[in-house]
């Protein structure tokens, strides 16, 4: 198995396309395909379904592309080690977030590039949740993630909190605690909610404060991207319990009392690489 085969599968598994992996890697498309197959018979499997009109991966592709990403990533980080201290940082370093975006990620990553230039970084902002990227983080998929997770659910992983924020209420225009100068979680247990998904750090932080007084909220609509939820408050769905950080100007906003809630956003990483280290470096400068 050769690692030029690998790197043509996991392109066409991530485009699902043998033509824009080919685009994707700089090489001609009958290179990736003849490679996808030379993997496939020493595999002695198949692992996409090709059609005329689509490509597809194989439930042994499916089992396959976590793999290969963690041995890709091994690779680099291998040619890296070796790497004199003097040569700069190398190879690829893969980056994903979600949620509010509470740091300047495009300037840091600005940044890093240019400090950085013979790194080959691939950014993603994910509309998935941060459990999900933990677990790409701890089978080598990402190398470093930026997530919104309690401290309690990183476990194995190097962790660095990079802004603790508090949670606030955001009300309706017009809603009938707008008056008040502060809310109390217990006051808002019978409004119905705009929230993110299960999964994602800041539900995760409300649903076990609310369990915690023995509370079942309303959720009536869920919303990935806490940005968005605003339109749908603003729009009398419900009201949101959200990091300050989240939240425009402009909307309605009190203080919660009687809880001390903190919104935690964290780097998170297998090892503490010198392009790990060199990130988080740019982001203290620019958080």
């Amino acid at each position: 198995m050769e690692t030029r085969q690998l790197e043509y599968f996991v392109a066409v598994a991530e485009e699902l396309s043998f033509t824009r992996a080919a685009q994707r890697l700089l090489t001609g498309q009958s290179t990736v395909s003849a490679g996808v197959r030379a993997l496939e018979s020493e595999l002695d499997t198949a692992l996409f379904e090709r059609s005329t009109r689509r490509v597809a991966l194989t439930p042994a592709g499916v089992s396959l592309l976590p793999e290969a990403k963690a041995a890709l990533n091994a690779i680099d980080r291998a040619r890296l080690s070796v790497r004199l201290p003097d040569s700069g940082l190398h190879g690829r370093l893969r980056i994903a977030t979600t949620g509010c975006r509470a740091v300047d990620l495009p300037k840091t990553v600005a940044v890093f590039k240019e400090r950085h230039p013979q790194v080959d970084v691939r950014l993603t902002v994910s509309a998935g949740n941060s459990l999900g990227l933990v677990e790409e983080v701890k089978i080598g998929s990402l190398d470093l993630a930026m997530v919104d997770l309690p401290r309690s659910e990183l476990g194995g992983l190097v962790t660095r909190v990079i802004q603790q924020r508090p949670y606030v209420v955001v009300l309706p225009p017009g809603h009938r605690y707008a008056d008040r100068a502060e809310l109390s979680l217990m006051d808002l247990k019978d409004e119905d909610f705009v929230d993110a998904p299960r999964g994602f750090g800041s539900r995760m932080v409300i649903d076990r404060a609310y369990d915690a007084l023995d509370v079942r909220r309303n959720v009536v609509a869920e919303v990935a991207d806490l940005r968005l939820a605003e339109s749908y408050v603003d729009a009398g769905i419900g009201v949101a319990v959200a990091p300050d950080a989240c939240v425009s100007e402009g909307m309605v906003v009190r203080p919660i009392a009687g809880a001390e809630l903190s919104w935690s956003l964290s780097v998170v990483a297998l090892r503490l690489s010198p392009a790990v280290r060199a990130v988080l470096a740019v982001l203290e400068e620019h958080s």
